[in-house]
């Protein structure tokens, strides 16, 4: 399992619903800076957002409503996980909080409606530090759900390029810095 944070969040129920907390800046450990911007998602159903790796910024990520299939893959230089693929279901209603960090890419696919936020450690700077490839493209080794076939996907993603054209970006953006 590619080594990314998972914490549990716990609601406080009762008959009028539940209360639960997203985030406390105490659960960011030293090296992980806390997310200075917040972003509300709502998806419909058959459709994939990624698969997108960050350079620099942390992604902290909860479903709220309906199943999210997180696919993940790990693209770090020298990490024991490089290029290993995973999915994970995260599900609104067994709330996790899940703290991908940067070079781990990764697609969300939505077979049904779902609500779900995300915070993230830096300001969205698509031009700097949003990089893609094709959610499909066999070297990520991700093990899409049956029913992820043709998803729906935004022109970006579906024209994006292969992962080796990634990585060769990703090389050039570290040796940059």
């Amino acid at each position: 399992m590619i080594q990314i944070r998972r914490i549990p969040l716990r609601p406080h129920g009762d008959e009028r619903g539940s209360v639960t907390e997203l985030f406390r800046q105490s659960w960011c450990p030293p090296e992980e800076p806390a997310p200075v911007q917040w972003n509300f998602l709502r998806s419909t159903g058959n459709v994939l957002r990624g698969v997108h790796v960050h350079l620099t910024h942390f992604d902290n990520l909860v479903v709220l409503e309906g199943t999210m299939h997180l696919a993940l893959c790990d693209l770090r230089a020298g990490s024991p996980d490089f290029r290993r693929g995973s999915l994970i279901a995260l599900r609104g209603d067994e709330p996790t909080m899940v703290v991908i960090p940067p070079g781990v890419a990764h697609g969300f696919y939505f077979d049904a409606p779902c609500l779900a936020v995300y915070g993230m450690s830096h300001y969205w700077a698509p031009a700097t530090d949003e990089l893609g490839c094709r959610w499909d493209d066999p070297g990520l080794n991700i093990p899409w759900p049956a029913s992820c076939t043709a998803p729906l996907l935004s022109p970006r993603d579906h024209d994006a390029s292969s992962l080796e054209t990634l990585l060769q970006h990703m090389a050039t953006a570290e040796a940059a810095q």
